[in-house]
């Protein structure tokens, strides 16, 4: 009688046998799938097998030393195709900057990549099973949105924003629902014993399907009330490389007074708000008195809110402005949170003096930055919590505003990422800050996508990539708000410690 002996359920020893680098390599190429989860690919279901994989490769890992480097490697995979938009900026002045491109997809993804090495080492560390990377590699993100400024570009949750799952973000934001993800990749990894495997099989299949229908399933909530406003989002579509050319600088100001001043669509109301994007003319406040005079007529007396540079004491902001009936810039926003390495560079004074500079910024000094989040009063629209490009990556600066805000106005100048990944991505980050606080999100961009987004994340109007236009849409009435806008990341926060804290405690008895 022939005795079959039973199966571990652990995976292949080829993969244990493999050289180091042949390991990392394999990570790096596990990893480099990840992003299809994310805009423009929407694929979130080959994201979620993809971090399966990643505890999976852990499990054979019984050195801290290896565990971290497999872990950075899979980062390294990952951000190298997510941010492959960060070489587009280099190529605005190519004969200047476009050598530095490729060391600068390198450099970011590394750097990146670092946060999710530690994850995997602190893992290891804890246990020599693969459970506390659910805990470490959520923590990682979590500290990647704050260490150093903070980059919280490509978050996993990002990947939800079309589904049902991402109307989560409003209940625990977007590290709440990373944190589930993992544990749901860390469940599908899970080796099915050999007397229990189709028990298991069918409940890991199972746990597949729900996901899949919440990844891919639309939102079911109900669609937001509109309010009787009409706001007017233009779109001048000027590409960065003629953005501030003589001979194309006055034309693209003149196509957004032609959008400004266009009649609404017949039977339609007029817009009471119109919204032109990140520095929208080439002009600082200070010498643009005629030009918003010609903007406020355009918007025939109505409010108007434009971004543009200011100079104030002899410093330089990148800001959004209001404008009353006559053209005066009665309410003033400044960017707070810049973009290092773009808006300024750090260590400036050391920088200033070798001559560097950030791609955006005109000095080594670079941009000032202003005092913090605040609110606009618009009127009878209410109140808007201003964002200027970069900003919306951030939930935890919406979530400092000292109001809450009616709708929150976003103005970014999007044609330094491109015309294909970057910008569909950083759309997909201002969706999340619209399900995250119950807030509609009007969304102004120079070259796309400019859009509606209601309190679900959902696209009301918009204009496609690269394309010259403007839109009527009526604003959304906001939600209550959210639990997330109330707490933020503190309750995930004092979760992880204590999971951490737990599982430190459970290795030091077990030794």
């Amino acid at each position: 009688m022939t005795h079959t002996a039973p199966r571990s359920g652990k995976p292949s020893e080829w993969y244990t046998r493999l050289p180091r680098l042949g390991r990392m390599a394999i990570a790096a190429f596990v990893g480099a799938l990840g992003p299809l989860g994310q805009a423009p690919y929407n694929q979130p279901l080959v994201m979620l097998l993809v971090f399966s994989l990643g505890f999976l490769m852990l499990r054979r890992q019984k050195r801290t030393s290896d565990a971290a480097l497999i872990g950075w490697s899979f980062g390294l995979g990952y951000f190298s195709v997510a941010m492959i938009w960060i070489m587009q900026p280099f190529q605005i002045d190519p004969e200047r900057h476009a050598w530095m491109a490729p060391f600068a997809l390198l450099f970011m993804s590394a750097g990146l990549a670092l946060f999710w090495g530690a994850a995997f080492w602190a893992a290891r560390l804890l246990s020599n099973r693969t459970w506390p990377l659910i805990l470490t590699w959520t923590a990682a993100e979590l500290l990647r949105a704050y260490v150093l400024t903070g980059f919280p570009w490509a978050n996993p949750a990002q990947a939800l924003v079309n589904g049902a799952a991402g109307q989560s973000l409003a209940w625990v934001g977007s590290h709440g629902v990373t944190l589930w993800l993992m544990s749901l990749a860390w469940a599908l990894s899970f080796p099915a014993m050999y007397r229990r495997r189709q028990v298991m099989r069918l409940g890991q299949a199972a746990l597949l399907g729900s996901a899949a229908v919440l990844f891919y399933l639309p939102p079911s909530a109900p669609t937001a009330p509109l309010t009787p406003h009409v706001v007017r989002l233009v779109q001048p579509n000027a590409e960065q490389h003629l953005k501030w050319q003589p001979d194309h600088a006055r034309g693209f100001f003149d196509r957004q007074l032609e959008f400004t001043a266009a009649p609404p669509e017949q039977g339609a109301a007029a817009p009471d708000l119109t919204i032109w994007p990140e520095t929208a003319i080439p002009w600082v406040l200070q010498d643009a008195g005629s030009a918003l005079e010609m903007i406020a007529a355009a918007a025939n007396g109505q409010p108007v809110a434009l971004g543009l540079l200011r100079r104030q004491d002899g410093l330089l902001y990148n800001s959004m402005a209001v404008l009353d009936a006559a053209g005066r810039a009665d309410q003033i926003y400044d960017k707070h949170h810049l973009v290092p390495f773009g808006e300024y560079i750090p260590l400036s004074s050391i920088a200033e003096r070798i001559g560097l500079t950030g791609l955006a910024q005109v000095s080594a000094v670079g941009f000032a930055s202003g005092p913090g989040a605040r609110t606009l009063d618009f009127g009878a629209l209410g109140r808007g919590l201003p964002l200027i490009c970069y900003e919306a990556v951030f939930a935890h600066d919406v979530n400092a505003a000292p109001e809450r805000a009616d709708f929150i106005v976003q103005v970014t100048n999007d044609a330094w990422f491109g015309r294909d990944v970057g910008p569909q991505q950083h759309l997909a980050q201002a969706r999340m800050r619209a399900i995250e606080q119950g807030l509609p999100l009007m969304r102004a961009a120079n070259t796309g996508i400019s859009a509606m987004i209601d309190p679900h994340g959902r696209i009301l109007a918009s204009l496609p990539l690269g394309s010259a236009g403007f839109i009527d849409a009526a604003l959304p009435h906001p939600l209550q708000p959210t639990f997330y806008s109330r707490t933020g990341d503190w309750p995930l926060a004092i979760l992880l410690l204590c999971g951490l804290a737990a599982a430190a405690v459970r290795r030091v008895r077990a030794k």
